[in-house]
């Protein structure tokens, strides 16, 4: 079904309106583009951090009218999105647990009846057949996913309600969806719009790069050593920075070495009450603090024009959250830098996140068994029924629905029709996509990995993996400092190409290392291939259309 709304405008009337509603005297690159594009349909907006992401929804909002839903990961992030909205003259309230059931009744009816222009939430709020069916009530005409890259990162283990976003979509009317991020590789890009059930998106995607932030890496042999090594940095780093840990515990023995040198640190990590993870960021935010040791529950609607570097206490588990992570440093424009620290130890607890995780064969088996009835069931029936978690049922329904076994309709949950006839094919086809989708999760690590040992330009491999080609050496890397960063020779195929192999089927050229080719493939994830091999064996042919 359409959109109920849509507005056409021009480049003038866009400015214009960016102007008078939202106070941006001058769009920036790939603003203007991406709200002509929700503007007509449905939309991915990839730009990069600092770009102003939030004036995007708001100028779109403006020109399409009615009332904005807008799915938010955090609390802290959608405390400051309220706030800026606010600042900005647009009505505008968050609804989650805090202030209790009263004031969410309140926030809501608000919402309904038009008196809020914008409602702030995390996905989890769309599982509540109570509060689903309230906004039902509401003009939404135009559904924002902040952050979107959670869909593909969360939202098919730690956070499985990111899945059931598309249904509720659907349930509130299917009005306009725009996904924002700053930082999503071609891959992620279509785990967002397959996830969210975008119709016809347009994707807009701007230069992830960031030049101004300089990129670097450093192996060690002991945690010792490593940990030394980025304590020194950070001590002798003058301006904001922050520290990223891979663990809670870390955090706490870094904030410690940190003082112990000298410089006291905060931490933020979600083992820490909620108002002490608040006060920490506020602190940060306003200056009053210049060093935070976190883990990456720290990041999101961290907007610090001047943090002059981040460190990484050992790697992160893809590309796209390093990358994420990185840019939150330099969005004032001056330099700034970004190194990480590790040993290749490292990569094993990496490998450990990322290959576990995702829905259970028992708690399949529940839901379809429940679900065999043939009669729609809420998502609070369902829950009694079963007698799993919410969050259990989340991902169960979640798997069940990726493989097209399961639909969400104003009635509720059902099998799609004749899909009941083998519960058993029904489990089976989720299993397997949840083993596929560890096995291509494990194989982000080993690219985090490629970054992290390559001795060619850093900037180039990074941008690469994100769906970019960069030809010539950065010049703001430590590679590009030590002269080990090389030029581009002749490439076979392009980077972002789609190609077939002979026996793993179709995928895309994500970037190259010297004289291996690195390709993303649907089924196997990414594969390192020797050039020499595949020309004088034909392992690979152009393909259009072909990708992961």
């Amino acid at each position: 079904m359409p959109a109920r709304n849509t507005a056409r405008a021009d480049a003038r009337t866009i400015r214009a309106v960016a102007r008078d509603a939202v106070g941006v005297a001058t769009l920036r690159p790939g603003q203007e583009e991406a709200i002509r594009a929700v503007l007509d349909r449905d939309a991915l907006a990839v730009l990069a951090s600092g770009t102003g992401k939030t004036a995007v929804y708001e100028t779109a909002a403006a020109l399409l009218g009615g009332a904005t839903l807008v799915i938010s990961p955090t609390l802290s992030l959608q405390r400051d999105q309220v706030a800026a909205l606010t600042a900005h003259g647009h009505p505008a309230a968050a609804l989650n647990s805090a202030g209790g059931a009263a004031r969410q009744r309140r926030t809501l009816a608000d919402f309904t009846a038009g008196r809020t222009a914008f409602l702030l939430l995390a996905p989890e709020q769309l599982e509540k057949d109570d509060v689903l069916a309230e906004l039902t009530g509401a003009d939404v005409t135009l559904v924002v996913v902040d952050e979107a890259h959670c869909v593909s990162e969360w939202g098919h283990d730690f956070r499985p309600a990111y899945l059931q976003i598309g249904a509720a979509v659907d349930r509130l009317g299917r009005p306009r969806t725009l996904a924002l991020t700053a930082t999503a590789s071609p891959r992620v890009r279509r785990d967002i719009t397959d996830r969210l059930g975008l119709r016809d998106p347009a994707v807009v995607v701007r230069e992830a790069d960031r030049p101004n932030i300089w990129l670097g890496a450093e192996l060690f042999a002991a945690a010792a050593a490593r940990d030394a090594a980025l304590v020194e940095a950070a001590v002798a780093e003058r301006g904001a920075a922050i520290v990223y840990a891979p663990t809670r515990r870390r955090c706490e023995v870094l904030a410690h070495a940190l003082y112990a040198a000298g410089r006291p640190a905060l931490v933020y990590h979600a083992g820490l009450r909620a108002a002490e993870r608040a006060a920490t960021q506020d602190a940060f935010l306003g200056g009053a603090a210049d060093l935070v040791v976190a883990t990456n529950a720290f990041g999101m609607g961290v907007d610090r024009p001047d943090v002059r570097a981040v460190f990484h206490a050992g790697p992160a588990t893809s590309v796209d959250e390093y990358y994420q992570e990185v840019g939150r440093a330099g969005r004032d424009g001056e330099p700034a830098r970004a190194t990480l620290f590790f040993r290749s130890e490292d990569f094993a607890l990496g490998r450990y996140l990322r290959s576990g995780g995702g829905v259970s064969a028992d708690d399949l088996r529940t839901v379809v068994r429940v679900l065999l009835s043939g009669q729609p069931l809420s998502r609070s029936a369902l829950i009694r029924e079963t007698g799993l978690s919410r969050q259990r049922v989340s991902a169960a329904v979640g798997a069940l629905a990726a493989g097209g076994a399961v639909r969400s309709g104003r009635a509720g949950l059902a099998l799609v029709a004749g899909s009941g006839a083998d519960p058993r094919r029904l489990v089976e086809t989720a299993l397997a996509e949840r083993d596929r989708r560890r096995e291509f999760e494990t194989t982000r690590v080993d690219m985090v990995r490629a970054y992290a040992e390559t001795a060619d330009c850093r900037r180039r491999v990074v941008l690469e993996l994100l769906g970019e080609e960069h030809a010539r050496p950065c010049g703001r890397c430590d590679n590009c400092d030590a002269g080990t960063s090389t030029e581009t020779g002749d490439r076979p195929y392009p980077v972002g190409a789609g190609v077939t192999h002979t026996e793993w089927g179709g995928g895309i050229v994500s970037h190259y290392e010297g004289a291996r080719i690195v390709v993303l493939f649907a089924e196997r994830g990414y594969r390192t291939l020797d050039l020499e091999l595949v020309t004088e064996r034909g392992l690979l042919r152009a393909a259009t259309g072909a990708g992961a």
